[in-house]
């Protein structure tokens, strides 16, 4: 049986359970929070009042911190490319018979993520501070650019990258969170962090699919980890560029904006390997192949490696002006 079926065997296998994943990460519609939750109510009274004291407040956040908001936004609002990817990926399938499993799953994981670019976005526009047009114009592109992952179908690969990910998003909404507390921004903090909760609920959803494809076909699910590794795993916005600027101009000084004030780091991406690992228990995993072995040995060793590269990085001091965020507005 060749490769490429096996996994559409264990993909099977494990769509079995996809009611109780569902039921275990995800929160029902009626029961999860919504982002008019957290804005000025614009039926209210007192709408105006509350848009202006979010704008004042707004007044008091860093250059660096809105490009990183700004990012992390655009990032969320590109939703429509990574539904379409996992729906393409090896055991999904959204056309026979209204769909199986794993598309509820995907249809669902997209219905909770998309909240995330609504609540932002709002605050963005909102808060006046920011040049809603080129943003709007960077998610277009970004969203016309698409993104290459480097997965492929193989869901093998695309549950590694999606645990990584998840923990990511988490580790940067969770820490725009804390420092827009810092600048006294208390609702925007609120915001930030129920956004991190649920990519840290996600993060669980994903690590525990690769958990149980660890258990039924070890050797496959260690080579696929190595594989996303050995290449790094990409940003989901890695394509991203302003007006006028060819894909990808802008991904490394959005980076290096988010290194600058903290937010998502280089030790960040070698301390989330380093959980990955842990939590797969990679060093315990037995009935391996030898080349499985290699993998694990590789994957085992890399923490370290990679830990000695990020240290001899180095971040420009001065930001980088964007079309998004004009010095000016702050």
């Amino acid at each position: 049986m060749s490769i490429k079926n096996i996994r559409l065997e264990v993909m099977q296998f494990l769509e079995k359970n996809v009611d109780s994943f569902v039921e275990q990460y995800l929160i029902p519609v009626e029961k999860i929070w919504q982002p008019s939750d957290f804005l000025p109510n614009s039926e209210g009274d007192n709408f105006f009042e509350e848009v202006k004291e979010l704008r004042e407040i707004a007044k008091e956040l860093p250059y660096d911190f809105w490009v990183t908001l700004v990012g992390d936004t655009i990032t969320e609002e590109a939703l429509p490319t990574y539904e379409s990817w996992l729906m393409d990926v090896e055991g999904i399938n959204q056309i026979e018979n209204g769909g199986n499993g794993w598309a509820k799953w995907v249809r669902q994981w997209t219905g909770e993520e998309n909240r995330h670019g609504d609540l932002l976005n709002k605050y963005l526009y909102l808060s006046g501070r920011v040049n809603m047009r080129e943003i709007e114009m960077t998610t277009q592109h970004l969203i016309n650019d698409g993104f290459d992952i480097g997965t492929g179908t193989d869901p093998y690969k695309n549950f590694v990258y999606t645990s990584f990910q998840e923990l990511a998003t988490y580790v940067s909404h969770n820490r725009v969170a804390q420092m827009a507390k810092k600048f006294g921004d208390n609702k925007l903090s609120k915001m930030c962090k129920m956004i991190a909760g649920d990519e840290m609920r996600h993060h669980h959803a994903y690590s525990e699919f690769v958990n149980r494809i660890f258990q039924v076909d070890p050797s496959e699910m260690m080579l696929a980890f190595q594989y996303m590794m050995k290449q790094k795993i990409v940003m989901p916005a890695h394509f991203l560029r302003e007006s006028g600027q060819k894909i990808s101009a802008a991904f490394e000084q959005f980076s290096d904006s988010a290194q600058r004030i903290g937010v998502y780091t280089a030790n960040d991406y070698v301390e989330i390997l380093q959980k990955l690992i842990n939590k797969w228990e990679i060093d315990k995993i037995t009935n391996l192949t030898d080349e499985a072995e290699k993998a694990r040995d590789y994957l085992m060793k890399l923490p370290a490696r990679m830990a000695r590269i990020s240290e001899r990085l180095v971040i420009p001091a001065e930001s980088h002006i964007f079309k998004w965020v004009e010095p000016a507005r702050l």
